[in-house]
This record gives structure tokens, sequence and C-alpha cells, in this order.
């Protein structure tokens, strides 16, 4: 215990005194460092103080070219104590004088007075040398001279010993201030406290109290009150103790007795306990026959799962079935409308056909009348006058109704090419409308149904052209079968406007119109206001699935009964090529 406490004030002591001597340390540099401060200070002043003394007599000797002269004052500034060496320049840089130690000078001459600090202990005052000469001055020269840290250090050197001398009489001081005070204060209280403590006998705890160690009310004072205290809770434990014991000797004998009355207890409760025994088993007997019942019910409830798994695979079987007859339906309804407007566009084929057959029968009986005339030597001026007029006009409505006739195919191919090809490309959206709806035009001719569309006429478009005539040919197939089923004049619009990238596309017919319950259906698959005339239902459900997934826009319809019937549609200007026509 004297080891420990005499380690303790050790080390307490060492990292008093290390905290004190690292403070007196940075103390004294900082002062030396501060009279150095000083002291360069004072000899900078000093350099320019020569400045005033001998810049006079150094201008004078270079604006006469003395350099004898000039050499002398530079010795002389040499001999004085704060220069280490001196430089002289002519107004043209050129160096007139160096002695001591020095330092390369910059190419330029000097303006003005300049202090400069250098890398090897030396620092240079450099100013001018003015000359003034009938109020004119003239730059003859500059002047550097040079200190250095050795000048400035033996200014100091009495003053730095005195700081270092006086830091070591502090710090002995101090040092014998700190061993008295640790050893009177710490170091005997707690040699003296460890040895009362260690005489500490557990049979006669009274006697091992701590005497008064110091007056002081200190931290050893403190623990030696704390110390005495433990004691006295000691004694009074062992007290506690002695009277626990006695207690505890009079709960065994009550232990005793209620131990034998326990037995009493356990015997009766022992045959308490068989009865029970008995009852469990008569239970677990129940409850066996319950098991088995329950697993006759498991094996019954196994095999209506596996014949309902197995109506789920025929139902799955059926549902496929049903999206496949869905599908071929819906390429039928498309076909459908491709093969609708076959009727119409032969008969209008047909009609210019037979006007050129006639033209070309009549212009062959021409031809061979004019054969038989020259034959016969009979051609006059005259006949072959109306052989060419007559040739002339036949020709023409050859031409005409022959063209007429290319249109209407060229325009039928190109109708029916989109719709079988969903390829996307770039086409105007105007002529297209009008090559679908002439397509559509024997439909009109039936009854006296009329359309008319405005487009803008430079609107171009990047998409599958197929689903835009698939989608007007929807539209237009269900306004003449269903909106004028009982109306012979129908009228259908169709509006195209178009706003940045977007284009918006309305479409309108007078017919007849919808329910609010039948519009709320109108783009279901199979859903139709025709179920008993034949109406497949998938029309309107081709428009939607054209509109949101094969053209990438949306879709919305209005109506009213006797109101007719409007779809708003809105497609982007280029498609992205993404989407696939599905039913």
């Amino acid at each position: 215990m004297a080891n420990a406490a005499s380690g303790l004030s050790r080390k307490l002591l060492t990292r008093v005194l290390s905290v004190y001597f690292v403070l007196t340390l940075i103390v004294t540099f900082g002062q030396v460092f501060t009279e150095y401060l000083s002291a360069k200070a004072h000899i900078k002043t000093e350099l320019q103080i020569l400045r005033n003394t001998f810049s006079g007599s150094l201008t004078r000797a270079l604006w006469e070219l003395n350099n004898p002269q000039t050499s002398s004052i530079a010795e002389g500034l040499l001999q004085l104590p704060i220069i280490e060496g001196v430089q002289i320049r002519d107004e043209n840089s050129a160096l007139l004088a160096e002695l001591g130690k020095t330092t390369p000078l910059p190419a330029a001459s000097v303006l003005h007075s300049v202090l400069t600090d250098h890398d090897d202990g030396l620092f240079s005052y450099s100013f001018p040398l003015i000359y003034e000469f009938s109020g004119r001055v003239s730059h003859v020269g500059d002047v550097t001279l040079y200190s250095s840290f050795n000048i400035v250090i033996d200014r100091i050197e009495v003053g730095i010993y005195f700081l270092i001398g006086n830091a070591v009489v502090k710090t002995t001081f101090l040092v014998f201030l700190f061993l008295t005070a640790f050893r009177q204060m710490l170091s005997e209280p707690m040699a003296a406290l460890t040895e009362q403590m260690s005489r500490f006998d557990p049979a006669h705890p009274e006697e091992s109290r701590i005497t008064h160690l110091t007056p002081d009310d200190n931290e050893i004072r403190q623990l030696q009150l704390s110390y005495n205290q433990v004691l006295e809770d000691f004694i009074s434990s062992q007290k506690k103790l002695a009277d626990a014991r006695k207690e505890l000797e009079y709960a065994y004998r009550q232990l005793d007795e209620q131990n034998l009355q326990l037995e009493q207890e356990v015997a009766r409760k022992t045959a308490n306990l068989s009865q029970i025994m008995l009852d469990l088993e008569q239970q677990k007997d129940e409850l066996l026959k319950s098991q088995r019942k329950l697993h006759t019910e498991i094996e019954q409830r196994r095999q209506a799962e596996d014949e309902l798994r197995q109506r789920n695979k025929e139902l799955a079987a059926s549902v496929s079935m049903v999206n496949q007859t869905r599908d071929q339906l819906v390429e039928s309804e498309r076909m459908a409308s491709l093969g609708g407007l076959v009727p119409g566009i032969t008969h209008d084929v047909n009609t210019p056909v037979g006007i050129s057959i006639t033209a070309t029968s009549s212009l062959q009986e021409e031809f061979l009348r004019l054969r038989r005339d020259l034959a016969d030597g009979k051609v006059t001026q005259r006949q072959m006058n109306e052989f060419i007029e007559h040739g002339e006009q036949a020709t023409g409505l050859l031409m005409t109704n022959l063209g007429r006739a290319a249109e209407l195919v060229a325009s039928f191919k190109q109708i029916s090419i989109d719709q079988a090809n969903e390829a996307i490309r770039t086409f105007n959206l105007h002529d297209y409308l009008h090559e679908i709806m002439q397509a559509l035009a024997p439909a009109f001719k039936q009854k006296q149904h009329s359309y008319s569309i405005n487009c803008p006429g430079e609107l171009t478009i990047c998409c599958a052209p197929g689903a835009i005539a698939q989608l007007v040919t929807n539209m237009v197939t269900n306004s003449l079968t269903h909106g004028f089923e009982h109306t012979h004049a129908g009228k259908i619009s169709i509006d195209v406007t178009r706003q940045d990238d977007q284009l918006t596309l309305v479409y309108k017919d007078n017919g007849k119109g919808l329910e609010a319950c039948e519009l709320t259906r109108l783009f279901e698959a199979f859903f139709t206001t025709r179920q008993t005339s034949g109406g497949s239902g998938l029309g309107t459900h081709i428009m939607y699935n054209l509109v949101t997934q094969t053209l990438g826009g949306t879709i919305s319809a209005s109506s009213q009964p006797g109101a007719g019937l409007t779809y708003t549609i809105g497609l982007p200007l280029i498609q992205q090529p993404t989407g696939q026509f599905q039913s």
C-alpha cells in the first residue's frame, strides 16, 4: 500500500511538472522570439536612419561619377556593426560596389524603399538614390544594405541568457515546492492511512478504527471517515447477522412442522390424482375416436380437392379456347371490314371499265371500216377527219375511265395493304383520310348519306396507317349499320386539329345515339346493340385496342338518344414502335 501511495504521488507530481515544463518552455520561446522580432525591428529602423545619413553623399558621388568615393562610402557602411553587406548600383542597374554578405538583386531598378527577408538568414533594406538639380529629379541608382540573423542574436544574447536563467530558477524552486507539498500533504498521510488499514482484525472490528491523521478537511480526511463508517456498518451487519441466525433456527423448527403437514397433504392429493388419471384415460380413448373420425373427413376433403383441381384444369382449358375463339373473331372482324369494301369497289371499277370496253369496241369498228375503205380506195378527206375526231374522243374516254379505275384500285390496294401490315411510316393524314372515305364511298351511294373531312392539308403523322384505316372504317361501318339504321340522310364529320406534338380527331354522326347504360359498355368485347341481328360486338373493342395499344393514344365517346354519337381520339404525331394490336 505504501508503494501504491508513493506511485500515485510520483505520477501526480510527474504530470504537474510536465505541464509546467511545457508551459515554461513555450513562454520562454515566445519571449525569446518577441525579443528577436523587437531587435530586428530596431535594426531595420537603424537601416532607415542610415539611408537618411548616407543617401546624400552617395547620390552626389553617383551623380559626379566618383566611383572611388562610392567604394569608400560602401566600405565605411560595411564597418558598421549592423551591416553585413552593401550593394550599390547606378541608374542602369549596373553594380558599382558589392561588399560583405549579399544576394543577387533583380534586374529592375529599385524605385521605392523595400525591406526584404532572405532564405540564408539575411534581410535587406533597399532604397533609390534621387538627385535634385534645378527643380529636376533624376534617379541615379539604388543602394541595398544587408543585415543578418546573427546580428539580431548578438543584440539579444544577454536577454536570452536572462530569460533562460529565470526559467531555470523558477522551475527549480517550483520542483522543490511541489516535492515538499506532495510529501507532507499526500505521501505521508497516505502511508499512515495504509499502515492503519493493514492492521484490520475481522474478529475485533471495533479496535480497527483509523485515528486522526490530518487536521485539514481534505480527501484523506474524507477517506478516513468513510473507512470508519464502513467499519460501523460492518459491526452493525454482524449484529443483524446474529439476530438473523436466531430467527433462521426458529424458522427451521417451524419448517419441520410444516413438512409433516405437507406429507399428509401429499398423500391425500395422490389419491385424488389417481382418480384424475383414470378420467384422463377415458378422455384419451374418446380423443382417439375423434382423431379417426377426423382422418376420415380429411381423406374425403382431399378427394374433393383433387376433383376441384381437375375441374380447374378443365376450366383453364376452356378459358384458353375462349381466348383463341375471341382472337379469331377479332381477326375475322378486322378482315370483314376490309371485305365489306370489295362489292362497292367492284361496282365503282366496273362502271369505268364497262365504258372503256364500249369505247374500245366502237374504236375497233371504226378501224375495220377504215381498213375496208382503204382497201376499196374509197377513203375521203372528210372520212379521215371524222375517224381521227372519233378516235380522239374514244381515247380520251378510255384515258379518263381507266384512270378512274386505276385510282380506285390503287386506293383499295393501299388501304388493304395498310390494314394487313402494321408497319410504321410517315404519311399525309389529310390525303389518307380522303383515300379511306373514297374506298368507303360506294356504301354511301345506296342512300343519301354524306360525309365531310376537316383536316389541315399539310398535316403529316408517323404511325401504322393500317390502324388509322381500320379505325375510320370501323367508325363509319358502325354509323352506317347502327347509327343510320332508320335514317336515309345521315351525316358524318371528321375534324382533325393539332396542338404541339399531339392531334385530336373528332368523329361525329347524327344517328340515333346510345342510352347511358349502353354508352358505359360501348368498348366492352362482345357488347352489341344488335345481338339478334348477327352483330359480333367486337368493332368498338377493336377500335379501343387500336387507339390505346397500337397508336398509343386515348379514346372516349359521348352520346345521347337521338343526338348521334361522337368519338374523341387523341394521338401522338410520332408513334413509338412498341404498340402492337391485341384483342
